[in-house]
């Protein structure tokens, strides 16, 4: 596997007790990427969906907050002071169950107030191809407003404020990348996703000259909308469960992504680099196979993803 940018496995260097001499030498880069959560919904070890990006070596964007990220961030040893930005994907419980704890771990950090940006997609009403799901301002509510579950926090430490942004997820929102931010050199950028019944959105990170793109969860329908998103991006995070068909359960290709469309994807987009994430099992026994499935289509490096790793280019 070839390796993108720079990669750090944290983790390694860690029990190797190297870990702090290895990383004092790193010159601080404008962007870089903590993966916090690398796996799926099942307990087999990895944490979910879950990274955390750096602007000039401080945490500033969480990008989803599956099950584990609390952990994973206490791991990395990293100051929340200026963490102000959560892109959520999509509401599935492995991408977005953990934001409680980040927050609170937020506001114990601090002796100020502090504010989030919250950016997700819409909702929609339940019918006869899926599931209701809120919109994000409405589960953020849920969750941290005055008749919230959690509704003690935003007072709790530090006053917390919140300003929610629901992200339109229908076809049309589709045609073109939506500018969510754009100050200070850094661009924030989305595209709605598609992964079955479940609002998704996909986001392009952009700070200097540097750029990283997260598809989220993603089926078949969602590509031709995240092709757009990720032309020419420093680094492609794409999440993989699936094996080429007919090696997954049919009901899954509905939802993800198999390895020969992941590799047409990005090469079409020649992308710099692709780091593959939300590994299932399926995928973690035949990285070979899934390697070589992405190979016939795209030429650049490949990497699968593992909870603590650093990418910086």
């Amino acid at each position: 596997m070839g390796v993108p940018g720079h990669w750090l496995l944290a983790l390694t260097l860690s029990v190797c007790g190297t870990a702090s001499s290895a990383l004092a030498v790193e010159p601080v880069a404008p962007l870089e990427l903590i993966v916090l959560g690398s796996g799926g919904p099942g307990a087999l070890g990895r944490a979910s969906s879950s990274y955390l990006l750096l602007l000039d070596g401080k945490p500033r964007i969480l990008v989803d907050a599956g099950s584990g990220a609390f952990v994973r961030l206490g791991e990395a040893q990293v100051s929340l002071q200026g963490l102000d930005t959560v892109l959520l994907t999509h509401l599935h419980v492995d991408h977005a169950a953990e934001l409680p704890g980040i927050v609170k771990a937020r506001a114990v950090s601090a002796g100020h107030p502090i504010h989030f940006d919250i950016y997700g997609p819409r909702g929609r009403a339940a019918d006869a191809n899926g599931a209701a799901f809120p919109a994000t301002s409405r589960f953020v509510s849920q969750l941290f407003g005055a008749e919230g579950i959690f509704a003690y926090l935003p007072d709790f430490a530090a006053p917390v404020t919140f300003r929610t942004i629901d992200l339109p997820v229908s076809a049309a929102a589709a045609q073109e990348p939506r500018t969510l931010v754009n100050a200070a050199g850094l661009v924030i950028r989305s595209i709605a996703g598609h992964h079955g019944d479940a609002p998704a959105i996909a986001y392009r990170v952009e700070y200097q000259t540097h750029s990283v793109v997260f598809s989220g969860d993603i089926d078949a329908q969602g590509l031709p909308a995240l092709t757009t998103l990720a032309a020419n991006a420093e680094l492609l995070v794409f999440h993989a469960v699936v094996l080429d068909p007919p090696g997954s359960p049919a009901i899954l290709y509905t939802l993800h992504t198999p390895p020969a469309a992941i590799g047409t994807l990005a090469g079409r987009c020649r992308v710099h680099a692709l780091l593959l994430s939300h590994l299932s099992p399926a995928v973690e026994s035949a990285t070979a196979a899934v390697t070589a499935s992405i190979r016939k289509h795209y030429t650049g490096p490949v990497t699968f993803a593992a909870d603590g790793m650093h990418w910086h280019p």
